[in-house]
């Protein structure tokens, strides 16, 4: 278990899903990887509510057998997990499915070391834990190539405004 970590907890109700996912119609299938089941359950829930499918494991040979049996389009894996670390993961799934995207997550500063030493065929995007489920969703839809639905601006009058009268 990680030290506990000093950041902002979002509500899902405070989440644009709307604007930041466009079209997910095609319901891409998603596969979350980490060995904090918490983290893990969590990204899943924000995923699924932004309308992906998504498949969940809280270790490296679950995720391979997961992957196998729903061919997933993106893979997101911590990077720091036991037996299996997320880079030997995402090497191993996209030797097997080189169509599967994959975003990395961490929270150890290490982690990039060992993205860095990967096989050099193989590059790979290393996202920062804590990371704003907002900021998680514009990296899905980017890596996916999801036309991102652009955020109309709201200004704080407005938003004054649409409470006094409600």
């Amino acid at each position: 278990m990680s030290p506990s970590l000093n950041s902002e907890v979002v509500s899902l109700d405070e989440v644009p899903f709307e604007d930041l996912v466009g079209n997910t119609t095609h319901r891409a299938i998603i596969l979350v990887v980490d060995d904090e089941p918490l983290v893990a359950d969590t990204l899943s829930a924000i995923l699924g509510r932004a309308g992906y499918k998504t498949h969940t494991a809280y270790d490296g040979a679950t995720a391979l057998r997961l992957a196998n049996e729903f061919m997933p389009h993106l893979m997101i894996s911590d990077v720091a997990m036991p037996e299996m670390n997320g880079v030997e993961l995402a090497i191993t799934l996209m030797d097997e499915q080189p169509k599967c995207k994959v975003l990395l997550f961490s929270g150890h500063a290490t982690s990039a070391e060992l993205v860095n030493a990967s096989d050099a065929g193989h590059e790979f995007h290393l996202l920062s834990k804590p990371i704003h489920p907002t900021e998680m969703l514009r990296y899905v839809t980017k890596t996916l190539d999801i036309p991102e639905r652009p955020v109309a601006p709201v200004h704080l009058a407005e938003v004054i405004s649409i409470r006094r009268s409600a």
